[in-house]
């Protein structure tokens, strides 16, 4: 009996533990396509190709460059021994690469001047679409910002003209009759002058009296 009953605990773990790892196999994701080895081999592979790629082109650039060099210059002559025909050959050459040289200046000045009408149109482009070019910032500190700012409006405090912003005002202001100034003298004036004429008519007649007094006084001695 207790080996039944063993023998049935035994086999329902083994039933649980199968369903435990059915589902744990099921739950598990699997791995995609590309698995970290495969993206390495296929890194790998893009770089051998892209080096396989510029070794090409620098051979394809090498042989056009002999071509080139070899329809410029020509094949390689047995050089006489004459100075004079050397001195033509020479000259041939000289000829030959001011020409050259002539050529390239006015390649260069194309080109300047289409990369300038590139730049232009693109512009345009931009102002149509409504693109802008954002400048490259750099990171400026507050403490010198504020600064700047403080110079700033110093400099213009001090080109500021305070006179001519103030507002010219009309001298309209009418005085009163009290405060207006008389043209006729005050009355203490207009006194004191008239005591100074009778003093002065007083002694003239005192002194008219005393000269009358001593005529007389002379005829009546004589």
């Amino acid at each position: 009996m207790d080996d039944e009953k063993m023998a049935e605990k035994e086999r329902k773990r083994r039933e649980i533990r199968e369903r435990l790892e059915a589902q744990l196999k099921s739950s598990q994701k699997k791995k995609g396509f590309m698995t970290p080895e495969r993206k390495k081999r296929l890194r790998q592979l893009l770089r051998r190709k892209a080096a396989d790629e510029v070794k090409r082109q620098q051979e394809q650039k090498e042989k056009e460059r002999q071509r080139v060099i070899g329809e410029r210059t020509g094949e390689s002559k047995s050089l006489p021994d004459d100075v004079d025909q050397l001195q033509e050959i020479c000259k041939q050459y000289h000829n030959r690469i001011y020409k050259l040289n002539e050529d390239k200046w006015d390649l260069e000045l194309i080109t300047c001047l289409k990369e300038y009408e590139i730049a232009d149109l693109q512009s345009r482009v931009n102002d149509m679409r409504g693109k802008f070019i954002i400048p490259p910032l750099k990171k400026v500190s507050k403490y010198q910002t504020q600064l700047e700012k403080m110079r700033q409006w110093t400099y213009k405090l001090a080109k500021m003209d305070m006179r001519g912003a103030l507002k010219s005002v009309k001298k309209e202001i009418e005085l009163d009759d009290k405060h207006k100034k008389t043209e006729t003298k005050p009355v203490w004036a207009a006194e004191t002058k008239a005591v100074k004429q009778t003093v002065e008519t007083t002694e003239i007649d005192a002194g008219e009296i005393d000269a009358g007094e001593i005529d007389d006084y002379d005829d009546d001695e004589e």
